[in-house]
């Protein structure tokens, strides 16, 4: 094999493989939303949403400011810093929306989800059932000979735990309300 003898004070030659950008780490960001309470503004927002191919994990939207017929609208969405930045950008952009604000980026927010969980079973089933959302600290909100309904309030992730925990005791049905967020600390949206 020939060797060829770089000149001095120049570097080898590399390879541009290596001067290819570096894959983005995708991350799950918490979006508060304020914007008028009218017909159509929902559309409006998840229709920028699916027009654009972006995917909404949690969506929970209230009025919040009666006098002012405002609502806050919750989302929870996950991208790339550069596709949460398109997201917030054209979010601001839609003519109801007053403010958009990205939870995430102020350190840790308090969320919390509520679930509503059916649980079916006799005997030794319904016993269990009972003793493990006792375990959890969720509510009894209805019981029947055959059912318990539980109401279980918490992150993401203990909710997740709460249903799948449940699921071996006889589940059946499962109604969340979505993510509900609020910064810590005395400023508002």
């Amino acid at each position: 094999m020939l060797h060829v003898p770089q000149p001095r004070g120049e570097r080898p030659m590399k390879s541009h493989y290596s001067d290819a950008p570096q894959a983005q780490p995708v991350a799950r960001h918490t979006l508060a939303v304020l914007v008028d309470n009218e017909p159509g503004v929902l559309a409006r927002i998840s229709g920028m949403f699916s027009g654009r191919g972006y995917n909404i994990e949690s969506l929970t939207v209230s009025e919040t400011e009666h006098e002012q017929h405002r609502s806050r609208i919750t989302i929870v969405t996950s991208g790339t810093a550069g596709v949460i930045e398109q997201i917030k950008a054209q979010l601001e952009r839609l003519v109801p929306v007053h403010r958009v604000d990205d939870l995430t980026t102020h350190g840790e927010a308090l969320e919390r989800e509520l679930a509503l969980v059916k649980v079916v079973g006799r005997g030794d089933h319904r016993v269990e059932a009972l003793r493990l959302a006792q375990a959890f600290g969720a509510r009894t909100v209805d019981a029947t000979l055959n059912s318990f309904i539980f109401e279980y309030t918490g992150t993401i992730d203990e909710v997740e735990r709460f249903i799948k925990v449940m699921a071996e005791a006889g589940l059946v049905e499962v109604a969340r309300t979505g993510i509900a967020a609020l910064i810590r600390g005395s400023e508002g949206l």
